[in-house]
C-alpha cells in the first residue's frame, strides 16, 4: 500500500497549510490513519491519528486546537489542517496507515508510510 503526502510549502508563523495524503488504490475504508512529523536532529513524533470510523482522533499537546485531522473515505484522503502554525512545527510531515479501527501514538503500530512532505515555517 502506497500513501502519498503533499501540501507542504514555507509560510510564515501565523499561517494555514493542509496537508494531504492518498491511499490510491488501496482499501481506504480499512486503516487507521496517522500523521507523525520529524524535525532535524529529532525523533519521528505522532501529530495526530485518526480512526478507521472517523468516531475518535487523536492530537498531540504541542498542536492540540491549532491542527485538525479528517478524512474523506470516497477521495481516499485524510487531511491534516494546520493554523497558526509556528516555527516550532517545521519538519518533514509524513502520513501512515494501519489495518484496523483504532489508531496508535506508537510509530511501530503503522505498517504503511508516505514519502513525507515537508512544512517550513518562518518566523
Amino acid at each position: 500500500v502506497q500513501l502519498q503526502a503533499s501540501g507542504g510549502g514555507l509560510v510564515q508563523a501565523g499561517d494555514s497549510l493542509r496537508l494531504s495524503c492518498a491511499t490510491p488504490g488501496s482499501s481506504f475504508r480499512d486503516f487507521a490513519l496517522g500523521w507523525f512529523r520529524q524535525a532535524p536532529g529529532k525523533e519521528r513524533e505522532i501529530v495526530a491519528a485518526i480512526s478507521r470510523s472517523a468516531r475518535t482522533t487523536f492530537y498531540s499537546d504541542p498542536v492540540k486546537g491549532r491542527f485538525a485531522i479528517s478524512r474523506d473515505n470516497t477521495k481516499k484522503l485524510v487531511y491534516l489542517q494546520m493554523d497558526s502554525l509556528k516555527p516550532e512545527d517545521s519538519a518533514v510531515y509524513y502520513c501512515a496507515g494501519r489495518r484496523s479501527e483504532f489508531w496508535s501514538r506508537a510509530e511501530s503500530d503503522y505498517y504503511y508510510w508516505g514519502q513525507g512532505t515537508l512544512v517550513t515555517v518562518s518566523s
